[in-house]
């Protein structure tokens, strides 16, 4: 009979330190493996958002503890970084005496609309610029041809003179202030073709056209003062009417650039002669009408002054147009 063999036990088995390492090999290298095929995960850093989170936290320790900040502009606050305009708005004194300049501006602008019309008439002035085309057009045409003109009666409405834009004999301001403005340009026009141009000779040309228009207006003034006339000539009808005879000092001084000292006459003396007419067919109306109503006698001495004084304001305005332009031409 064969005997069985009996496996030792374990406990009295001895096992070599190579054959350990190599059980210990073994047994960590599942481990190990396992540690490596774990996917990792980074951390998130703090202060920094969760990727996966929708919607901002809001519920922070500033916005919900006793500890949060006084937003700046508050009640009674006035932000650091506020300009000195915006600090100056948000004192309550300020506002207050804002509040009490602007009503004393208002309380002024008030007072100078009542009171304007003492030293300025304004109310006056828009009544000589109610002009239109069609008015400037005839009345140019007036000024250059008064010879075909008939009716020089200024029609009235309630005993108040009609807008110059429906009677073609009412004075206006416009065409005595574009002319004007006209003639100083074309002065310069004139200076500029012949080398002479300056701005101190053209101010000079300007101041002295408007200088012998105020001593015009004054002698006038003085002399129906004088001769004692009761008239509803204003002093503004005379700067309008004085003021036409520069549409004709423009007419001749273009056409002495053009045609040279020939056409300069020649158009100027037209001119001369069609002023002379217009002045003495429209202040005979505003002079020598009142002394008719009056009773005044024609033949009497105080209507001898009176038509002298008509004459004398006409033919003072021909030898003006030539005394402001007969040095512009050569």
């Amino acid at each position: 009979m064969h005997e069985q063999d009996e496996a030792p036990p374990l406990g009295g088995t001895h096992f070599s330190g190579e054959t350990v390492n190599k059980i210990k090999q073994l047994i960590c290298q599942p481990a190990l493996s396992s540690r490596s095929s774990k996917r990792r995960i980074p951390v998130s850093q703090p202060g920094m958002a969760d990727p996966h989170q929708l919607f901002d936290d809001t519920s922070s320790a500033q916005s919900r503890g006793y500890g949060a900040q006084r937003a700046p502009g508050g009640l009674g606050y006035v932000p650091a970084s506020a300009s000195p305009q915006e600090a100056f708005l948000a004192d309550p004194v300020s506002n207050m005496a804002m509040a009490y300049g602007s009503s004393l501006a208002a309380q002024g602008k008030e007072l100078v609309d009542k009171n304007i019309d003492r030293f300025i008439p304004v109310t006056k002035l828009k009544y000589y610029f109610a002009v239109d085309t069609m008015y400037v057009g005839k009345k140019l045409g007036l000024l250059f041809f008064p010879y075909l003109h008939q009716d020089w009666e200024v029609q009235y409405q309630q005993d108040t003179p009609v807008a110059p834009r429906f009677d073609v004999n009412a004075p206006d301001l416009y065409i005595p202030a574009m002319a004007f403005i006209t003639y100083v340009l074309v002065a310069g026009l004139a200076l500029g073709t012949q080398d002479r141009f300056s701005p101190d000779l053209l101010g000079l040309q300007a101041s002295s056209a408007l200088a012998w228009l105020t001593l015009e207006v004054l002698a006038i003034l003085l002399s129906l003062y004088l001769v004692t006339v009761n008239t509803d000539l204003t002093t503004i009808d005379l700067v309008a009417f004085l003021g036409y005879k520069y549409v004709g000092m423009i007419g001749g001084v273009l056409m002495g650039l053009l045609f040279g000292k020939i056409g300069y006459y020649l158009v100027l003396g037209w001119c001369c002669v069609s002023i002379f007419v217009f002045m003495i067919r429209t202040l005979r109306l505003k002079i020598l009408a009142e002394a008719a109503a009056e009773g005044v006698p024609v033949r009497g001495a105080r209507n001898q002054l009176r038509m002298y004084l008509t004459m004398a304001v006409a033919a003072a305005q021909p030898l003006l147009m030539y005394w402001l332009t007969f040095h512009l031409v050569r």
